[in-house]
C-alpha cells in the first residue's frame, strides 16, 4: 500500500482521510499544513507534521492537496514545483463508489468525492475537486483546479476553465462553458457562456453586478 500526505488539516482532508481509510487505497502518513497552531495536532487520528514546505522531505509518500479553493491548490502546486517537487509526487483519491467507463480521464492530483458520476468521454484535468454527486455527461472538458460543489450537473460538451468553482447543486447547460477563474453560485442554472473571471447567480444565471465593499472601499 502507497504512503500518503494529506496537505492543508481542512474539511475536505478529513472527508478524504474518511474516504481513503474506508476504500484501502493509501496508508495515510499524516497532514501538512501552515498553521504553526495545528504542530502536533492530530485530525481524525492523523498527525499534523509540519507545513507545506516539508513536503518535499518525505520523498517515498504521495501527496495530495486537500484545500477546497482552486486558486489556493493551484498556488501550492507551484509552490512545490518550485521546491522541485514533480508532478508525480501527486497521488489521486477516487471513491469506489465512483463509475467511469474506458475513454475517461481522470488528471494527477484529482479529488472525487462519493457518488460522483462520468458518463462517456470525460476528460477532468490535474487537481479537479468534485464533491458527492456530481454529474459528468458526455465529452465534458475540466480543466486543472476546477472545483465542483455537491451535486453540481453539466450537461454534455461542456467546457470548464481553470480554477473555476461551481457552487451547490448549480447546473451548467449542453456544449457551453465556464472560463477560467469564474464561479457560479449555488443553485444556479448556466444558460450561456460565462466569461473568465466573471461570477454568475441565478436562475437563469446572470453575471453578479453586486458591488461588494471592503475596509477601504467607499
Amino acid at each position: 500500500m502507497s504512503e500518503l500526505i494529506l496537505i492543508s488539516a481542512s474539511g475536505l482532508a478529513r472527508e478524504v482521510l474518511a474516504m481513503v481509510r474506508s476504500s484501502g487505497q493509501y496508508d495515510i502518513v499524516g497532514l501538512l499544513d501552515d498553521d504553526k497552531e495545528l504542530a502536533g495536532v492530530t485530525v481524525d487520528g492523523a498527525p499534523v507534521l509540519g507545513g507545506i514546505d516539508d513536503a518535499v522531505s518525505f520523498i517515498h509518500a504521495f501527496l495530495l492537496v486537500c484545500m477546497s479553493s482552486g486558486r489556493r491548490r493551484q498556488a501550492v502546486v507551484e509552490r512545490l514545483a518550485r521546491l522541485g517537487l514533480q508532478e508525480s509526487r501527486y497521488a489521486t483519491a477516487i471513491d469506489p463508489s465512483v463509475q467511469y467507463p474506458e475513454g475517461c480521464r481522470i488528471g494527477r492530483g484529482s479529488i472525487l468525492l462519493r457518488n460522483v458520476t462520468l458518463t462517456a468521454g470525460v476528460t477532468l484535468g490535474a487537481h479537479v475537486v468534485a464533491m458527492p454527486s456530481v454529474t459528468f455527461s458526455h465529452d465534458d472538458d475540466v480543466a486543472d483546479f476546477a472545483t465542483f460543489a455537491a451535486g453540481v450537473s453539466l450537461g454534455g460538451g461542456v467546457r470548464i476553465g481553470r480554477a473555476a468553482c461551481l457552487g451547490m447543486h448549480s447546473s451548467v447547460r449542453d456544449r457551453t462553458s465556464v472560463g477560467d477563474y469564474a464561479s457560479v453560485g449555488m443553485g444556479a442554472a448556466v444558460l450561456s457562456n460565462v466569461p473568465d473571471g466573471e461570477t454568475w447567480v441565478g436562475v437563469p444565471a446572470h453575471e453578479n453586478d453586486v458591488q461588494v465593499f471592503t475596509q477601504g472601499n467607499h
